[in-house]
C-alpha cells in the first residue's frame, strides 16, 4: 500500500505563537482555500485559550482544530492542565501527544503516553501521536530504538478497531525549528521502521489505516518532496503554519 492510498494529513501546530486577531485571520484565509477537503485533511493546533474562537471561525469547513497538550485525568487537583473533555466542550476534535517539546522541555514521561492516547480516544479526539530521536540519539545509531520504545508506551491501550482514529508524526528531535530536515532516505526508513512496528502490533489491515506524517522544519520549498516519500502520509508544520502565504504552498504542495 502505497502513501496515496491514505488521505494526505497536513497538520499546522502553533505552539505558543500568534495573538487571537492573526489567529482568526489566518483560519479565514485557509478555510476560504481549502474546498471541501475531499482530497486532503487540514488541522491546526492552537493554543488552548484560542479554541473556543478558533473552532466557532472554523465551522462550516472541513478544517479541523485541536489542543496542543491534555492529561490524562477527567478532572482533579491538576492546576494547569486540561482534561480531555475540556477540548471537546470549545470545539477541539483532535489533539496532539508527546510532542518532542513536552516530552524534552516539560519533562513528560513515556509512561504518561498510553494514558493520554486512551483519553484522548475515550473522548472522541483525534490523536497524533508524536515521536522522534534527539541528535545524540541518532548520531548514536539509536534511532529504531527510540522509535520503538515511544509506540510502545503510545500504543500500550489502542486496539486495533482504535486504528483509523490514530495518526503518528515521526518529528526528528534535531531538525524541529532548527532548519536542519531530515533526508529523504532518513525520513523514509524511519517511517519504514514505524509501519512495519505498527504493522506487528495491530495487524496489516489496522495498521496501514494509521497515517504516518512526517514533522521538522518542513517548509514550501520541500514538502512536495517529502510527500513522495513512501510511506509519508502527511506533514506536522510549526513556524511554517503561523502564516498563510508559507502555509498554504505546502496544504497546496501538489498544485
Amino acid at each position: 500500500m502505497t502513501n496515496r492510498a491514505r488521505k494526505p494529513y497536513i497538520a499546522g501546530n502553533w505552539k505558543m505563537n500568534l495573538d487571537r486577531a492573526r489567529s482568526l485571520d489566518l483560519i479565514k484565509t485557509v478555510k476560504g482555500r481549502l474546498g471541501d477537503g475531499g482530497d486532503r485533511e487540514v488541522g491546526f493546533f492552537v493554543p488552548a485559550i484560542y479554541l473556543a474562537d478558533v473552532t466557532a471561525v472554523a465551522q462550516g469547513s472541513p478544517l479541523g482544530v485541536g489542543g496542543q497538550n491534555i492529561y490524562f485525568e477527567a478532572n482533579g487537583a491538576f492546576t494547569g492542565e486540561l482534561a480531555p473533555r475540556m477540548l471537546r466542550e470549545v470545539g477541539a476534535d483532535r489533539v496532539l501527544v508527546g510532542h518532542s517539546e513536552r516530552r524534552h522541555v516539560f519533562r513528560e514521561p513515556d509512561d504518561w503516553m498510553g494514558r493520554k492516547v486512551r483519553a484522548a480516544l475515550d473522548a472522541d479526539l483525534l490523536p497524533i501521536y508524536c515521536v522522534g530521536e534527539t541528535l545524540d540519539e541518532r548520531k548514536g545509531g539509536k534511532t529504531d530504538r527510540v522509535v520503538k520504545r515511544q509506540l510502545e508506551t503510545g500504543f500500550e491501550k489502542v486496539r486495533p478497531d482504535d486504528a483509523h482514529r490514530v495518526t503518528v508524526a515521526y518529528e526528528p528531535v534535531w531538525a524541529i525549528g532548527t532548519g536542519e530536515t531530515a533526508t529523504t532516505e532518513q525520513a523514509a526508513q524511519a517511517h519504514r521502521t514505524i509501519r512495519k512496528w505498527l504493522v506487528q502490533r495491530l495487524g496489516e489491515a489496522p495498521a496501514h489505516l494509521i497515517r504516518i506524517l512526517y514533522g521538522g522544519s518542513v517548509k514550501p520549498d520541500n514538502a512536495k518532496e517529502l510527500m513522495a516519500v513512501e510511506d509519508v502520509d502527511g506533514l506536522l508544520v510549526g513556524g511554517a503554519s503561523l502564516q498563510a502565504d508559507t502555509f498554504l504552498p505546502i496544504i497546496e504542495y501538489d498544485r
